[in-house]
């Protein structure tokens, strides 16, 4: 999958979007050429590179004065408030066999999978309750940011592609739905009620799906060059 995240990448802009930390995102897909949006998008970070507008000109990302590339972080002054519900929740769950807190920046999630049902009554899914900032900020405004970060964002040639399984990913869905041009793709073995207009059944094909693109890509640029 890294390899054929890394070779889209070569020929598109992409971008990770998640609700776990930046870091642990980073740190799991070990690319350099793409994006990483971590906290739902509330925690983003240019690529190390410039970067073009659809009209071809060089678009240049901002560093700060130590030359790192500047952190887009609209919740940035909720932090304080964040780690102080974190170090509580911690202390709580402590007391509670197989329940975890996870810190992800500026989100904390509780996971109760492994809990006993009886502690946690929240109902089915993926068990997991999560706490982040009250602001209007979703996987889908991450979405339009990066879009207008790459000079995208009033493009009427340009097709974003979004590939997401989970009920925050609806966001970014609703966000292409309303652009009126790009693929939202929902991920799931199961029908379900989406605002993608596509699906994929598993990662599998998730996989299957990014190499076909990206051997798409590469067969026009050589017919290009032949010609």
């Amino acid at each position: 999958m890294r390899a054929a995240v890394k070779e889209v990448a070569e020929y598109f802009q992409t971008a990770i979007i998640s609700g776990r930390s930046r870091d642990k995102v980073k740190g799991f897909v070990k690319l350099n050429n793409i994006y990483y949006a971590g906290s739902h998008g509330m925690d983003i970070m240019a690529p190390p590179w410039p970067v073009r507008s659809s009209d071809g000109n060089c678009l240049t990302v901002s560093h700060d004065r130590k030359g790192n590339d500047v952190v887009f972080q609209p919740a940035h002054k909720f932090l304080p408030a964040i780690q102080k519900i974190l170090k509580e929740l911690k202390e709580a769950i402590m007391k509670i066999p197989g329940a975890r807190v996870e810190d992800n920046i500026f989100c904390v999630s509780v996971h109760f999978r492994q809990a006993r049902e009886e502690t946690f009554d929240f109902g089915c899914g993926k068990k997991v309750m999560e706490i982040r900032p009250s602001i209007e900020w979703n996987k889908g405004n991450a979405l339009e940011y990066l879009l207008d970060t790459l000079g995208f964002g009033n493009c009427t040639n340009v097709l974003p592609v979004y590939i997401g399984d989970d009920k925050t990913d609806e966001d970014a869905f609703k966000v292409i739905q309303k652009r009126g041009q790009g693929y939202p793709i929902v991920v799931t073995s199961i029908p379900k009620d989406t605002k993608a207009s596509y699906s994929l059944y598993d990662p599998s094909e998730v996989l299957s799906f990014l190499s076909c693109l990206a051997r798409w890509r590469k067969s026009l640029s050589s017919s290009r060059s032949s010609s």
